[in-house]
This record gives structure tokens, C-alpha cells and sequence, in this order.
């Protein structure tokens, strides 16, 4: 059965977006081949998303998970129902506030591979539920000084196990596994 995997860049203050959402940052850090190669590899793992959905519940150039990974479902989580959308080949799924089912479809389809959680609150109730398997992140080194936070507001202490560790260029990739 599929893994469930916290999959994020951060800056070295923890924040996964500025304070309006955007992460034109990311494209200011330089990477590395080897860089490149691993975040490939955890891509490459990705089977299914789960994530949260825009307010008007679209998909707009430029908000495709992973820029539209072909083939990979992605399940939107809303608060109002809609009928799933297909572009580019992948078919968004929008779930009405039931995020456990979201990621038990989701692992269902992605298989032997993972299932990727995308967003700040997403990830912190799929911990708070004991969801998830692994956190695998990217740091970089810039400091936003305010923005958007992975973890903020978790309100509970997750243990964990380093399983893997890279530096190759500026940043830092950390993988790890969540202990029950």
C-alpha cells in the first residue's frame, strides 16, 4: 500500500510561501544536477496528490501539482462539492471535507507509490490524524522573515526518524520517517 509523504521547499525559516501565497522564491536559489536528481527521485515517487483546492476551485496555469505530473490523480479538498475536472490528462477530484477518504482514494491510487501532500494545512491534519508516513524536505537558504508556515499551528508533538540527508549545493534535503 501506498506511503503518505509531506513533500515541501522551505526557507531556512520555515515558511513554504510568502505572506501573499507566492513562492517566486524558490526560483532564486541554485540548484545543483545532483540537487535536481534527487528531487527528481522523490517526484518520480509520487503515485497521487492530495491538497487543498483555490477559492474559486479552478486550475490555473501555473497551479498544477508538480506542474501536472501526467497520470497522477490529484484530490483537491473543498468545503462545497463539485464534479471532477480533467486537464492536461490528470483529473482533479475535489473531496468535500473528509480528508482521511481523500488520502485512502488517493493511496488506492498511487499503489506501491506515495501519495504526496501539498500545503500547510493539509499536512497538519493529515498529522494531527496519524496519517503520515514520511515528511521529506527541501531547504533553501533564504530568509522570508514572514509567510505562510508548514508546521504553525500543528499543536502537537510529532516524533521523528532521520532516514535520509543531502547537501550538494546551498540547501538542504531532509527525509524523514514519522514515528508512531
Amino acid at each position: 500500500m501506498a506511503k503518505v509523504l509531506i513533500h515541501a521547499t522551505l526557507t531556512l525559516d520555515g515558511y513554504m510561501a510568502d505572506p501573499e501565497g507566492g513562492v517566486d522564491w524558490m526560483f532564486d536559489v541554485d540548484a545543483t544536477d545532483e540537487d535536481a536528481e534527487l528531487v527528481n527521485r522523490v517526484v518520480g515517487e509520487v503515485g497521487a496528490v492530495v491538497g487543498g483546492a483555490n477559492r474559486s476551485r479552478t486550475i490555473e496555469d501555473g497551479e498544477e501539482p508538480y506542474g501536472g505530473l501526467p497520470g497522477v490523480p490529484v484530490y483537491l479538498m473543498t468545503h462545497e462539492a463539485q464534479e471532477p475536472m480533467v486537464k492536461d490528462g490528470v483529473t482533479y477530484t475535489f473531496v468535500v471535507d473528509d480528508i482521511a477518504g481523500a488520502v485512502e482514494r488517493a493511496k488506492a491510487d498511487a499503489g506501491e507509490k506515495a501519495v504526496s501532500l501539498l500545503g500547510g494545512r493539509i499536512s497538519r491534519q493529515c498529522l494531527q490524524r496519524g496519517l503520515v508516513d514520511e515528511i521529506q524536505l527541501h531547504v533553501v537558504p533564504i530568509l522570508l522573515g514572514a509567510g505562510i508556515s508548514l508546521f504553525t499551528g500543528l499543536d502537537q508533538r510529532v516524533n521523528l526518524e532521520l532516514v535520509e540527508d543531502a547537501s550538494f549545493g546551498d540547501g538542504v534535503h531532509l527525509r524523514y520517517r514519522v514515528l508512531r
